[in-house]
This record gives C-alpha cells, structure tokens and sequence, in this order.
C-alpha cells in the first residue's frame, strides 16, 4: 500500500516568463512537510496545480491513492484548504459560516466545529468582517479541520500573525497530525514554526525542488564552517555543498558538522538553521573543481 497521501512526480506548467520545472515530492501519511523557497520560486503554482485550478503541462499528481483523473467529490471533500489571506464570506458570522458550510462538506462536524470556537475564544455571533487577522486564520483552520480532512494543505496561515497566535495555530497543525492518517503540506516564510512542527522540508527555487529532507536531518547534522581564505583551500571540495564570502572571510555550508569537526579540528563549525541552508542554496557559491 502507498504510504503518501500527496504524490507529485514530474509535475511541470510552462509560463512565458516562468517554469515550474519537473517537480517531484511527496507527503507520507501522518507527516507535516515544509513547502519554503523565496517569493516567485513556484510554491503557489505547485499547490495551485495540486488542487487542479491550473491546467499543469505535464507530470502525475496523486492525492490519497487516487490519480487525479480520478479524483471525485468524495476525494476532494477529504482535503481541507488554509490559504493566505481572508477568502471568508466576511456578512456571515462563524454560526451562519457553520450552516452554509453543513450544505458543502459530507462529513461537515458541527460540534466539532462549535467546540473548537469555544476553545479558542472565537465568538460565534460576531460578524466575520469585524475579526482581527490572527482571528480569521485561526477561523480558517477550525472550518478546514471541522470538514474532517486527511489532507491538510496549508499556504502561510502565520504570516504576519504575533507569536501567541501562532503558536495557538501551529498547536491545531500538531494536535490534527497525531492520527497517522492526517497529513499536512505547508508552505510558509517563517522557518522557525516549521523547525517546531516539520517531519520533511522540501526546498523550491527557480521552479525547481532543490532539496526534499527530512528535517532532523537538516537540524542535527546540517553546519556552517567559517574560515578565512587559506582555510578555505585546504578544505577539500567534496565536502562542500556551498560556500559565501562575508568580507574576507568565508562560511561553508556542510552536511556532517560534526564529522567536518574530527576532520578539520582547527577550523571553528557551527549548527545551521533551516534559514541558513535555505540562503546557502539560493545565493551560495558552488566550489569550482580543481
């Protein structure tokens, strides 16, 4: 049996001025993949292309077994959606925002729904329009996850949210993966929440994936070497992955710090955030072979 609730292989949409260029990644039940890479890199066209509201050029997109040919209402009921921004009726309060609801979603959980608005402290009666940003997102997620969803696809719902607010939000992501078989796809800037919630994180530039890692792997093993330029040439090439100058002195991303550590002892290595790899890749230097 497949073990992926999102399968995305080969998925490619030619623009005149962008490509989504051979896309390959997948969402393991019970996991939470981080989907990051700067503005335009092509997060949004990936997970426009995933739920079908663009026509993709070529490639296969798998969601919860089925094929996307074969993707029905049944299948699509299961995949809640948390896009940025307010896409909510703002004239409806959250109780009338429940009945229209009950009409769309087969498996629509209304006590689920009222109790989750209880415990955040959302007012049920209040117009949508006069509720605060942190208070329409945390909204958003309480209406996807009430519809009983397996797949969870998520695009930046703590943008711009303070800390308290998030950390609400990124506890409903966490207490919603616990079951194995409720997967979550969440792209987001703030890398520091998908350091605390992340199983995977797969890294998009240029339209294309760069990396697809499990994020323990990138936390515990991941460094950055910082040397000056005759360190720099006695450090073999293989071991760089790539390198950026900050004045006369370099920084060297690496993929064992500690390994690196016993092999260059008198070379100071430090533990690299998932920040610090997404910059090393994007605007790093490639080691010229010698």
């Amino acid at each position: 049996m497949d073990n992926t609730a999102l399968n995305i292989t080969g998925l490619t949409k030619r623009y005149r001025d962008f490509t989504l260029d051979n896309v390959s990644f997948s969402v393991p039940y019970g996991a939470v993949v981080g989907f990051v890479g700067e503005n335009g890199a092509g997060k949004s066209t990936t997970l426009k292309a995933i739920l079908g509201l663009i026509k993709k050029d070529t490639g296969t997109i798998s969601i919860l077994g089925s094929q996307e040919t074969d993707i029905d209402f049944v299948i699509r009921n299961k995949i809640g959606v948390v896009f940025d921004g307010n896409n909510l009726p703002e004239r409806m309060t959250p109780k009338q925002l429940s009945d229209f609801l009950t009409n769309i979603y087969i498996s629509w959980d209304k006590e689920k729904y009222l109790s989750m608005l209880d415990k955040l402290s959302l007012p049920t009666n209040r117009k949508i329009k006069t509720f605060s940003k942190g208070m329409k997102m945390k909204l958003a997620i309480v209406a996807a996850l009430s519809q009983n969803p397996e797949l969870l696809i998520m695009d930046e719902p703590t943008s711009g949210l303070d800390p308290v607010v998030r950390d609400d939000i990124l506890n409903m992501i966490l207490d919603f993966v616990q079951e194995e078989k409720h997967s979550v796809l969440i792209s987001s800037h703030i890398t520091s929440d998908l350091e605390k919630i992340a199983d995977y994180i797969v890294l998009i530039h240029n339209g294309k994936v760069i990396f697809d890692k499990r994020k323990d792997d990138l936390t515990r093993h991941y460094g950055i070497i910082k040397c000056d330029t005759e360190q720099f040439e006695a450090i073999s090439k293989e071991d760089i992955i790539n390198y950026r100058k900050q004045g006369n002195k370099l920084d060297i991303l690496i993929s064992d710090r500690n390994a690196m550590q016993m092999k260059y002892p008198d070379i100071q290595v430090v533990p690299a955030t998932i920040d610090d790899i997404i910059l090393f890749y994007v605007k790093g230097e490639m080691p010229c072979e010698t």
